[in-house]
C-alpha cells in the first residue's frame, strides 16, 4: 500500500502485447499505451512496461448526501451517505453533467485526499450508513474503491456505486465482490447512443446489468437521462423496458431524469416534464412495478407504492421523505407484501441537506 496519495498505485488488469505496448484490460476500451502514455480515463497509464492508477486515495471532494440523489430509492430510504469522486471517466459523453471532474486531464482538480481507513472512520463519525463512490466512474479508480469498501466493511459501512457498468469481465467481477448497492446509468437503448454519442458500447452494459441481477446479491438500480430527440422516443423507450423485464425483471427500479444543456451538448433543450412521465407510463405498462422521475417537482413520479395493493409506502418531495407505510423489515403495513430492497427499521431523518466536507489532513 503506498504511503501517500501521489504515489503510483499499481494495478492487474492489463497485458502485454507484442509490439511492446500495453494493453489496459479494465474497460472494453482496451487502451494500447506505450510508456509514458494515458488511457482515455485519464487516471490510469503505462510505465515501466505496467499500467498503474494515478489516483488512489485521491479525491475530487467529500460530500454527504441522501442516498436517494445516487439515486437510490429502496436502499436504507432516508439515510446519508458519504459521497466522492476523483477524476477522469472512461466514457466520452458530450452530455456529461459531471464534465469538469470527469473530464478533467488536471491533477489539481483532485483537492482533497484519504485513505481508506480515514474514509471509513470520517464515514463513522458523521453517521453515514454508506460511502457512494460517485461523480465520475468509479470503475476506473476500482483499486482505490475496493480498499475503501473493505475498510468500510470492517466498520459495518455499506459501499455504493453509481457506474455506467462498463467495465469487462474479469475485473467487475472483482468490483461488485464489496459493493452492497449500486445505480447504474442505463444511458440509452441503442448502439448508435452509445458509439456517437458516448464513445461506448451499448452490449457490454447490458452484460454488466445481467451479471449483477443473476450472479451476486448487490442491490441495484438503473437511471436513464432522458434526451430530447436523441433517447426519448416510444418505440426505444418500450425496446428498453421491455429488455429490462425479460432480463433483469419487474422489480428492478428505474429513474428516468431530466437532461439539461452542458459539456458538448449545449444545443440541445432541456427535457420537458412530461417526456419523464411518459417514459414512466411506458415503463410500467410494460410490467416494471417501480419507475420514477427525477430532476424536476413530481411528487407521485417519486414516491413509491405497494404493487399489491396501491398503497402509498414512501412518500417523496425531492429528496425529502414524508408518509412511511412501510414495517421495520420493509412490508407495506397494509397488506404485508414485501417491498424489494434493503431496509432494516425505520426510515432514516438526514432530509435532503447536503454537507460538503473536508477528510485531507492539512484542512483539518
Amino acid at each position: 500500500m503506498p504511503t501517500s496519495p501521489q504515489q503510483q498505485f499499481p494495478t492487474r488488469y492489463w497485458h502485454k502485447l507484442d509490439d511492446g505496448r500495453v494493453q489496459c484490460d479494465v474497460c472494453p476500451r482496451a487502451c494500447k499505451l506505450r510508456d509514458g502514455q494515458r488511457g482515455l480515463c485519464f487516471v490510469r497509464g503505462c510505465e515501466a512496461g505496467q499500467i498503474f492508477l494515478y489516483t488512489w486515495g485521491r479525491s475530487s471532494g467529500f460530500c454527504v448526501d441522501p442516498i436517494e440523489k445516487k439515486p437510490l430509492n429502496h436502499f436504507l430510504p432516508g439515510s446519508p451517505v458519504l459521497s466522492f469522486g476523483t477524476a477522469g471517466c472512461n466514457l466520452a459523453c458530450k452530455f456529461c453533467q459531471n464534465w469538469d471532474m470527469s473530464k478533467s486531464r488536471e491533477m489539481d482538480t483532485l483537492a482533497d485526499e484519504a485513505h481508506p481507513e480515514e474514509l471509513a472512520q470520517a464515514a463513522e463519525k458523521l453517521g453515514c450508513r454508506s460511502v457512494a463512490f460517485t461523480y465520475n466512474d468509479p470503475v476506473i479508480f476500482m483499486e482505490y474503491a475496493i480498499d475503501v469498501a473493505k475498510a468500510c466493511h470492517q466498520m459495518g459501512i455499506n459501499s455504493v456505486a453509481v457506474s455506467a457498468g462498463y467495465i469487462c469481465e474479469e475485473p467487475r467481477e472483482e468490483f461488485y465482490r464489496y459493493i452492497d448497492a449500486a445505480n447504474i446509468d442505463l444511458k440509452a437503448f441503442s448502439e448508435r447512443f452509445y458509439k456517437k454519442i458516448c464513445g461506448g458500447e451499448l452490449a457490454a452494459v447490458l452484460e454488466t446489468l445481467k451479471y449483477l441481477k443473476h450472479e451476486t446479491n448487490v442491490w441495484f438500480e438503473l437511471t436513464t437521462l432522458l434526451i430530447p430527440d436523441e433517447n426519448d422516443s416510444d418505440r426505444e423507450l418500450n425496446d428498453m423496458t421491455a429488455w429490462i423485464v425479460d432480463n433483469l425483471g419487474v422489480e428492478v427500479p428505474i429513474h428516468f431524469s431530466a437532461f439539461h444543456p452542458d459539456w458538448k451538448m449545449q444545443d440541445k433543450p432541456r427535457t420537458p416534464a412530461d417526456t419523464l412521465t411518459r417514459a414512466r407510463k411506458i415503463a410500467m405498462k410494460n410490467g416494471i412495478r417501480y419507475a420514477y422521475t427525477g430532476n424536476v417537482h413530481d411528487r407521485d413520479g417519486g414516491s413509491t407504492f405497494c404493487h399489491s395493493c396501491g398503497a402509498l409506502l414512501i412518500e417523496r418531495d425531492w429528496y425529502q421523505l414524508g408518509h412511511w407505510g412501510l414495517t421495520d423489515t420493509g412490508c407495506c403495513q397494509q397488506c404485508q407484501s414485501q417491498l424489494p430492497g434493503v431496509f432494516d427499521g425505520p426510515p432514516g431523518s438526514w432530509g435532503a441537506q447536503r454537507l460538503p466536507i473536508r477528510l485531507s489532513s492539512s484542512a483539518r
